[in-house]
C-alpha cells in the first residue's frame, strides 16, 4: 500500500470518527430531559467497556482457570466497594497463585 492511500483512510476514518462525535452536539440542542434516555446514556460508557475488556480477561493468562478466579475475585470485591488499586491488585495476585500453583502441580495449561 502506498502511502497517499493510507492517508487518504486515515483522513476519512478521522473524519467519521469527528462526524459521529460532533453531530449529537449540533443536532441536540436542549438538555435532555427524559430519565430512561439519560440513564440509557449514563451506562453506555460501562457496557462498552465490559464488552470489549471481557473477552481478553478470559483469554490473557495461560489458563482459563486462572482468568475465571482472578475475574472472580475482581468482581467480588467491587460489589464490596473496594478501591479499584485494591481490585486490579488482588486480581492480579489471585491469577499470579493459581497460575503458579498449576504449574507447580504440573497441570497442562493452553
Amino acid at each position: 500500500m502506498d502511502i497517499g492511500r493510507f492517508l487518504w483512510y486515515v483522513v476519512v476514518m478521522a473524519g467519521v470518527t469527528y462526524l459521529i462525535r460532533m453531530l449529537p452536539l449540533v443536532l441536540i440542542k436542549k438538555k435532555i430531559q427524559n430519565p430512561f434516555l439519560k440513564s440509557f446514556l449514563f451506562y453506555i460508557p460501562y457496557a462498552v467497556l465490559a464488552a470489549m475488556a471481557f473477552p481478553a480477561v478470559l483469554s490473557s493468562t495461560s489458563s482459563v482457570w486462572s482468568a475465571i478466579l482472578g475475574l472472580a475475585v475482581g468482581v467480588l470485591l467491587s460489589f464490596k466497594e473496594k478501591d479499584l488499586l485494591i481490585v486490579a491488585g488482588c486480581a492480579c495476585v489471585t491469577v499470579f497463585l493459581v497460575e503458579y500453583l498449576l504449574s507447580s502441580f504440573g497441570v497442562i495449561t493452553f
